[in-house]
């Protein structure tokens, strides 16, 4: 890591938001209240120059472009909240150079670790979500011609987004790694097989972090499926194998408390687990949020990967149980060039959290 008193040459910061929507230098704080809102607005005593224009409306069925620049540089930082916290309707997408096919396509909730509509604290070292529903990410996002990001709204009422992305322009080396992620939902595993949450052959890269929101489906502990990672080949079986879903996930024994009479959350920078509220009236279902954060021990492969998770519980006589479990997983890796192609992203009606 760089000292921080080494002053750089070359790097110029810039904010991108709905204050300045380019992120150009001298340009932001410039919007004018609207002729129609003289009366009504909230800065209408201030005037331009006074939080005229602080966020953007994401109509129902619509998509908002919230970046798009000409430029190389890397993203460091992106900060969102939103009005309404139905983050599997929202799907943000990114596009680096110029692309067609979105290196980034995932529900917003997954992308900053929260999977099930709802509000957890989380602290890592590249997600961070504050109160109240403060959503914050430190990946590294590089771009060399063109960095461009959207956010579709596919619920059926409007949505308020505030917003800013924060890049550094510069020019930056050949050989770059581009930021991804992917995202993938089977609301029922079949019996006794695995759930595939990545499968990709795009030449060099790492995985460097995963998030799965997970549903049981039944009483007693859900966790012991094994992830899988089949790497570069890999036929029957895979390179790397964990012990257990809360193994991999860095806890132990089920997440229980010390008391031994419930689970534990926990929030770290490379590891986290948190288990929904079931309190309230149609809120009975079990589901958790768990998510890992590759920083320090990414997972290379050279040109393909495939990612798999099991379901598994016990039965009597200490038997393993094959669940049929609500899985669903956000996976972030960098690749050495953009995808060409994806699987396209499930229905709204698949991934809507009821």
């Amino acid at each position: 890591m760089k000292e921080m008193f080494i002053l750089e040459q070359g790097i110029k910061t810039r904010w991108i938001n709905a204050e300045n929507p380019k992120g150009e230098k001298g340009k932001a704080c410039m919007a004018d209240i609207p002729e129609n809102e003289r009366d009504t607005h909230h800065a209408r005593e201030l005037g331009k120059g006074f939080k005229v224009s602080p966020n953007v409306r994401l109509n129902k069925g619509e998509t908002v472009v919230l970046a798009d620049v000409a430029d190389s540089g890397v993203i460091r930082h992106i900060w969102m909240t939103v009005s309404e916290p139905r983050y599997r309707n929202l799907i943000l997408r990114m596009y680096w150079d110029g692309e067609e096919v979105p290196s980034v396509e995932c529900p917003l909730g997954d992308f900053f670790f929260q999977g099930w509509d709802g509000y957890q604290r989380v602290n890592t070292m590249k997600v961070m979500v504050n109160p109240a529903r403060g959503l914050n990410c430190f990946w590294d996002m590089p771009f060399k011609k063109q960095c461009r990001i959207t956010l579709e709204n596919r619920g059926v009422t409007d949505v308020i987004v505030f917003y800013q992305i924060d890049y550094e322009s510069m020019e930056l080396p050949e050989a770059i790694g581009y930021f991804h992620a992917t995202f993938k939902r089977c609301e029922r595993v079949p019996y006794a097989k695995d759930f595939t949450m990545l499968d990709i052959k795009a030449g060099a890269g790492k995985i460097v972090g995963i998030y799965l929101a997970y549903g049981a489906k039944n009483n007693g502990w859900w966790g012991e499926g094994e992830l899988k990672f089949y790497l570069d080949g890999d036929a029957e079986y895979p390179s790397l194998c964990s012990t257990g879903t809360e193994d991999y996930f860095l806890g132990a024994y089920d997440f229980e408390n010390e008391a031994r009479t419930g689970y534990q959350n926990f929030t770290g920078n490379y590891a986290g687990f948190y288990r929904m509220p079931t309190d309230q009236l149609y809120n009975c279902m079990p589901r958790f949020g768990m998510y890992r954060v590759h920083v320090s021990d990414p997972i290379r492969f050279e040109e393909e990967i495939k990612v798999d998770i099991q379901s598994i519980g016990w039965k009597s006589n200490m038997r393993f149980h094959p669940q049929e479990d609500d899985l669903a997983a956000a996976v972030f890796f960098y690749l050495k060039k953009p995808l060409k192609e994806r699987e396209a992203l499930q229905s709204a009606d698949v991934l809507e959290i009821i």
